[in-house]
């Protein structure tokens, strides 16, 4: 008995001891992988990567910006059915054991140990607060190593924080597949739902995916994904969540994945979008912007950008038409495997809606080609004869006279399916019209010239062609759609649309071994004194060098700068025909000043940016008014906003170029846009040698600038002008977007009388005169009594001398047209 006692107080102390030392060795364990771990202060303030999400004016989603696709979403806001979900498939104890879970490690070694010398990866026990320290502060290294950091990371965790807060880090992080992290951007990219919209199912199918996520893809894998699924749901039935019923209703939902309808997104506002995306990346940085979760309200009108998107191009592609055919997009030895050989030939970029065909035979007037998908079809005679061949500086060639003439068998061709032809006329099925990427480009800004917002905005052909945005980063010469600002300063110094500048030869020195400056008129004729109102009307630029020398180039130096058209214009005369250079923007907002009454405006495309938060950290319009606040109407008045902008010019002298602009659509240069048959006024703009083509006009309440031209600032051809090329653009966007609204006249403002005048003259009109027109006076003028400009500044020529020069040897020769 004494024996057995003295052994058993053996075992006890070798029991003792063991555990003494297994204690000591785990704490030395611990001590060791203790030391150096990260600090896991930082999940106290949890922070994650959240989408910025770009919203167009109406509120639809125009695109996102993200390192990490994620909206976070605070625990209280989970539906319990989601979190309960979470719980039954990844750790069902998670609200009561201490950071780790020892019989689920119990059951892992044993299947681990089964699966010993196999190629099936280790199972692992992690508990949810062991994930959050994984994800957060450790590797995905498959070691005994990172297991015991993140075991004691879990202790660690489980002391410092609440559960339901390690559950909200868990719940907001998790990856879940196709791009998106945390259960709330998931809900939306599997079934298009927020999660409290979330049937049991679709939470069940959401809380399959942390394991392995790419092998449980709805479409790729479905059986996969809807095993995954219902094991979920038989976990929550034992565990007590959801009852027996509940669990077999769900695994007779059919698994359907939802992707978001296209109506909630803003298609093709490209160069609009990465504008924005510039502009926020400058204020806030890289960081915020991909990561920092802000909202942003745009000026953006769906409705317009897609009407502008579609009159640019087709402009470009109607003057592109006209300057012939360059030839197919590639040539391939015609074979049997035709549809093989057309895939090897790479489509350029931006060429869509159209498609790419191989040219397989061709007669005398048609051509039938195979398509891609190796369906057939034809090009009629009608939609080949515009193909006359392109020739150096965009003259063309002689008309063809069969289709041999333009396309031969092996040519690859972008084609469009038509229907009927120009005049109507009905096509057979699988007609086809040719077609031909444009080398022009373009661009169209229309803004709201009360406001400054950016409604539409369009930088080019197609953004998948050239992602460089002609409205704000090309620097181009306006032409003489600049010339309303000489004229403009002109009004503000005291002339009125009638006085009377000389229309006549003009010649001046230019620095030593130059040639003299001789500009000219588009028509390369003199017209003699004639008003300020007919200058403008006709685009003369004699009148307008004339003009600007009388006031001086400071002044119209000072003019550019407040108007925001260009900082720093050179004082010299070659400037006031246009010769200086701007963006489409700019120079649209210079014309919305003008519109607006002489109020400045600042170019904006964002509305408003709020952080993470909610909270308001941008606005553009940051006026308040008395009374805006009130919570209902007790008869008091309505509430005024202060209007505190800056005049940059006279309003009286605004309406004056108004009125002078309105005559250059019903009389002048951009009459084509009369066509619209609203209230419109603008001004066309041809740089020298034909380079670059303008249409810059508006509406009492819509400013639109339009610009074409080469990126390689090559000549457009003869009589390519403004009125031309840009014009047909504004006219066509013009008639569309103001279909729906009534025919409002421009305001005049007090003080502004009318007077009966010969447009001709500018005196007042005697009764009967056909050319009568009302012109807009200030209260101190009258016809007749203003300053004029009719003495001949500059050297004048010798008798006999033709002016058919129209250029000059320095870039700055000016404007045309």
């Amino acid at each position: 008995m004494i024996r057995l006692l003295r052994l058993l107080g053996i075992l006890v102390l070798l029991v003792l001891l063991g555990g003494l030392m297994a204690g000591a060795g785990g704490l030395a364990l611990f001590y060791h992988y203790g030391r150096g771990l990260p600090d896991f202060a930082q999940l106290a303030d949890y922070q994650p990567p959240v989408s910025t999400r770009i919203h167009a004016g109406d509120g639809r989603l125009l695109t996102e910006y993200a390192i990490e696709k994620r909206a976070f979403v605070p625990i209280g806001a989970i539906p319990k059915r989601v979190i309960d979900a979470f719980l039954s498939a990844e750790d069902k104890s998670f609200y009561t054991h201490p950071g780790i879970d020892p019989l689920g490690i119990l059951r892992a070694v044993i299947v681990n140990v089964k699966n010993l010398g196999g190629a099936r990866r280790p199972v692992g026990a992690s508990t949810i607060t062991q994930q959050v320290a994984k994800n957060f502060l450790l590797t995905n290294e498959v070691s005994i190593e990172r297991k015991v950091k993140e075991m004691i990371l879990a202790f660690r965790i489980e002391r410092a924080f609440t559960k339901d807060h390690i559950l909200e880090l868990y719940m907001n992080e998790i990856y879940l597949g196709i791009g998106a992290y945390g259960v709330a951007a998931a809900a939306l990219h599997y079934f298009d739902k927020p999660l409290d919209e979330l049937t049991l199912a679709e939470a069940a199918y959401l809380a399959a995916l942390p394991k392995a996520p790419n092998n449980y893809h709805p479409q790729r894998f479905p059986d996969a994904a809807k095993s995954r699924r219902d094991w979920v749901l038989e976990r929550m039935q034992e565990d007590g969540v959801i009852s027996a019923a509940e669990a077999e209703a769900s695994k007779a939902e059919r698994l359907v994945m939802r992707p978001r309808p296209d109506d909630i997104y803003v298609r093709g506002a490209d160069w609009f979008a990465e504008e924005v995306r510039r502009r926020l990346a400058k204020s806030y940085g890289e960081t915020t912007l991909y990561k920092g979760g802000l909202s942003v309200r745009t000026s953006l009108d769906p409705r317009l950008q897609v009407i502008a998107d579609r009159v640019l191009r087709q402009g470009l592609i109607s003057y592109d038409r006209r300057h012939g055919w360059r030839g197919p997009l590639g040539r391939v030895q015609l074979g049997a495997d035709w549809t093989t050989q057309l895939a090897q030939v790479a489509p350029p970029g931006g060429i869509d809606p159209w498609e790419t065909a191989i040219v397989l035979a061709v007669g005398e007037n048609y051509a039938d080609i195979g398509l891609i998908d190796g369906q057939r079809g034809r090009i009629p005679w009608t939609e080949l004869h515009w193909a006359r061949p392109a020739l150096e500086e965009q003259e063309v060639g002689p008309s063809p006279k069969r289709a041999s003439d333009v396309v031969k068998p092996g040519d690859v061709v972008a084609v469009e399916p038509v229907r009927a032809s120009a005049d109507g006329t009905a096509y057979p099925a699988r007609s086809f019209a040719l077609r031909q990427p444009p080398k022009i480009e373009g661009a169209l800004v229309a803004m709201d010239p009360h406001t400054g917002r950016v409604l539409a905005l369009s930088g080019g052909f197609a953004y998948a062609r050239s992602q460089f945005n002609r409205a704000t980063q090309a620097m181009r010469q306006p032409g003489s759609s600049f010339k309303p600002f000489i004229y403009l300063a002109a009004l503000d110094a005291g002339y009125s649309p009638s006085s009377l500048i000389l229309d006549a030869p003009f010649v001046m020195e230019q620095a030593p071994g130059l040639p003299k400056w001789k500009p000219q008129n588009y028509t390369g004729e003199f017209y003699g004194p004639s008003t300020m109102r007919t200058g403008i009307e006709k685009s003369r630029n004699l009148m307008t060098v004339r003009l600007a020398q009388a006031i001086g180039m400071d002044k119209v130096a000072d003019y550019a700068q407040r108007f925001g058209i260009t900082p720093n214009l050179q004082p010299v005369l070659s400037m006031a025909l246009g010769a200086g250079e701007t963006t489409v923007l700019n120079l649209t907002s210079a014309y919305a000043m003008i519109v607006n009454g002489g109020r400045r405006v600042t170019p904006s495309l964002i509305d408003r940016v709020q952080d993470r938060n909610g909270k308001t950290v941008y606005r553009h319009d940051n006026r308040r008014g008395d009374g805006c606040q009130a919570a209902f109407w007790t008869n008091q008045p309505p509430p005024v906003i202060p209007d505190s902008r800056e005049f940059v010019t006279d309003p009286l002298s605004a309406y004056q170029m108004i009125s002078m602009l309105q005559g250059v659509v019903e009389r002048g240069t951009g009459a084509i846009v009369s066509q619209v048959g609203k209230p419109l006024a603008g001004k066309t703009g041809t740089s020298n040698d034909f380079r670059d083509a303008w249409f810059m006009g508006f509406s009492p309440d819509f400013v639109v600038g339009v610009f074409t031209g080469f990126d390689d600032p090559l000549t457009l051809g003869k009589k390519e002008t403004g009125s031309a090329v840009a014009a047909p653009i504004f006219r066509d966007f013009m008639k569309e977007a103001l279909s729906d609204k009534p025919a409002t006249p421009f305001r005049i403002p007090p003080g502004i009388r009318l007077v009966r005048v010969s447009h001709a003259t500018g005196r007042p009109a005697a009764p009967g005169e056909k050319d009568a027109i009302l012109e807009a006076f200030k209260p101190d003028q009258a016809p007749g009594a203003e300053g004029s400009v009719l003495e001949g500044v500059g050297m004048a020529p010798m008798e006999g001398e033709v002016h058919e020069d129209n250029s000059s040897s320095t870039p700055t020769a000016g404007g045309l047209y």
